[in-house]
């Protein structure tokens, strides 16, 4: 199966902090403020579940969350997790087979589409799409390489990364899609932006256009820089 780190579930947030300390905790609670009761939340593609724990201290009751997992370890180690008073309904699946039984608030989607090929980034970002209210957040974050600027090693870890992925975990990918261009296509306008280790990071809440036209332009979205 791809795209699934059965395998790796053990280790994986203990990998992932080696090499990147605390950033990728760092560009997930940066979103977290924008949560607020009584939301419902759909969170895809959240490992080990350590960000229930994390929204817990942000809003430790009256969210009702559906959490996707494609990895039956990842969701095994999720439901250990502390959520407080919120509701939480753990489902595995692949988002592309989720049948979901309601629109959402929010969707939350840490380091989902770095997996998936252009055309099925596409795919998955459409059907997410369908499943939000006018208005929703859809709170993003991923892997991101800088345009414009000489990120030579930004690169080579991404490519590093992709060997590795594609041998542990059959990850499709072997490059970052194009995630800006579905989002500024798609009535979305950004309302709050982080960048964390060295900006290979980076963290966006989304606001999903109210009236299915054109979103409305920012002045200038939140930006905040933590390269620790």
């Amino acid at each position: 199966m791809v795209n699934n780190y059965d395998r790796i579930a053990a280790n994986y947030d203990r990998l992932s902090r080696l090499i990147f300390g605390k950033a990728i905790v760092r560009a997930q609670q940066s979103l977290l403020p924008l949560l607020a009761p009584p939301a419902r939340v759909l969170i895809v593609g959240g490992g080990t579940g350590w960000i229930l724990e994390e929204i817990a201290r942000v809003c430790p009751s009256g969210l009702t969350i559906d959490y996707v997992e494609i990895s039956s370890n990842m969701l095994d180690l999720a439901k250990t997790r502390d959520s407080k008073q919120n509701k939480v309904a753990f489902i595995h699946a692949a988002i592309e087979d989720y049948a979901a039984p309601t629109v959402y608030d929010v969707v939350m989607t840490p380091f989902l589409f770095d997996n998936f090929s252009h055309t099925r980034a596409r795919e998955v970002f459409q059907k997410l799409d369908s499943l939000l209210k006018n208005d929703a957040w859809w709170l993003f974050t991923d892997f991101h390489i800088d345009t414009g600027i000489n990120r030579f090693w930004q690169k080579a870890l991404l490519r590093s990364m992709y060997v590795f992925f594609k041998n542990i975990s059959h990850v499709e990918a072997d490059q970052l899609p194009d995630m800006p261009t579905l989002f500024g296509t798609c009535d979305y306008h950004v309302t709050l932006e982080t960048h964390h280790f060295g900006r290979f990071i980076r963290s966006a809440a989304y606001r999903k256009s109210g009236d299915g036209g054109t979103a409305p332009a920012e002045d200038k979205p939140l930006v905040e820089n933590d390269d620790r």
